[in-house]
C-alpha cells in the first residue's frame, strides 16, 4: 500500500447501510455457432461501493463531508468495513483461531500473510487480507491456538510474524481468525449535494472503490 493512505475508518455508522461489493471483469466472445468464449481480464475481484445510500440526514450529510475533505477527495485511501464481509467468518459468527488457513511451516519462515480463502467443490478464490482490525487476530498452529505473546500483527500489511521461540515447525498448519477492513478510497473528486433534492428522498451517489494491494 502507498503512503497515500490514512489509517482512519469510514464512519461506521454510515457504512451499515453502504450499498455494494465484489466486482468482476469477464470478456465474453460470442461465435457463430452460437457458443461463446470467457476471459478472465481481472485475477482478482475489485470490492466497489456507495456511500451515498448511508445517507438519512443533514447530520450524515455533513460528516460525509467532512470525512470527504480529510481525505483531499480521491487523495488518500481509507479503512471502510464491509457491512457483510468483514470477519474471516460468516457475519453472524465470530472469529476462531482456525478460521482460514494462511499458510504451512517450514520450520524457519517467521513471516506469513493473513487471507481469506472463497470456495466450494468446484473452485477457490484466495484474497489478500492487508487491513486486519488490531486486537482481533487469533492464530493457531495444527489446531492449537498460541498465545499472543507467541506472535505480531502489521495492522497495516496483514503480515503475522511469530516470535523467534515460537516459529512454526516444518509440516505444521497454520491458521488464523480475524476481522478485517477493505482499503479504500472515493472514486470522485467532487460531491453534489442538493438539498431540496435531499429532503425529497434523492441522495447523491458516492462512490468508493477497493485499493488494490
Amino acid at each position: 500500500m502507498s503512503a497515500s493512505f490514512h489509517e482512519v475508518r469510514f464512519p461506521l455508522r454510515l457504512s451499515l447501510s453502504v450499498s455494494g461489493g465484489p466486482v468482476r471483469r469477464t470478456d465474453i466472445v460470442n461465435l457463430s455457432n452460437g457458443r461463446e468464449n470467457r476471459n478472465q481480464r481481472w485475477r482478482n475481484s475489485r470490492r466497489s461501493y456507495d456511500a451515498g445510500s448511508a445517507l438519512r440526514s443533514v447530520a450524515d450529510l455533513y460528516e460525509l463531508t467532512a470525512f470527504f475533505e480529510a481525505r483531499g477527495g480521491e487523495l488518500y485511501g481509507f479503512r471502510f468495513r464491509d457491512p457483510v464481509d468483514f470477519k474471516s467468518c460468516g457475519p453472524l459468527a465470530e472469529p476462531g483461531p482456525t478460521d482460514q488457513r494462511i499458510a504451512s511451516g517450514d520450520g524457519s519462515t517467521a513471516t506469513f500473510q493473513l487471507v481469506k480463502t472463497y470456495g466450494d467443490p468446484a473452485a477457490s478464490f484466495v484474497r489478500t487480507i492487508e487491513k486486519p482490525v488490531a486486537g482481533s487476530v487469533r492464530v493457531s498452529v495444527d489446531g492449537v491456538e498460541i498465545p499472543g505473546s507467541d506472535f505480531s500483527v502489521d495492522t497495516t500489511t496483514g503480515i503475522v510474524t511469530f516470535a523467534a521461540a515460537a516459529i512454526p515447525a516444518a509440516g505444521t498448519e497454520i491458521f488464523a481468525g480475524f476481522s478485517f477492513d477493505v482499503p479504500v478510497r472515493f472514486a470522485i473528486d467532487r460531491i453534489d449535494i442538493n438539498m431540496k433534492a435531499f429532503n425529497a428522498g434523492s441522495v447523491p451517489s458516492v462512490p468508493l472503490t477497493e485499493i488494490m494491494p
